[in-house]
């Protein structure tokens, strides 16, 4: 997969992610709502986890996996990854 397709799955199932949460918050006892978030976040770490291994971080403050720090100045921004 190229940058900006694994981008745009990572803002769908984002997407996705808060609107369960906002179910969840309405409907917290809701078995299929948590099983669906528990897929999604799981799913959504994944495309994380690839799009950062091939391209560089997305978010810093200790939430990102950065093998090379100097990436946030070094590589270009998620948005500029085109291929």
């Amino acid at each position: 997969m190229y940058g900006r397709e694994i981008l745009d799955k990572i803002l769908t199932y984002q997407f996705c992610a808060v609107e369960l949460n906002l179910f969840l918050d309405n409907f917290p006892d809701s078995k299929n709502a948590k099983d669906d978030y528990e897929k999604v976040s799981a799913k959504l770490t994944s495309l994380v986890h690839e799009y950062e291994k091939d391209y560089g971080p997305l978010t810093n403050f200790g939430s990102s996996f950065v093998e090379n720090p100097r990436a946030w100045v070094d590589q270009p921004w998620p948005w500029e990854n085109y291929e």
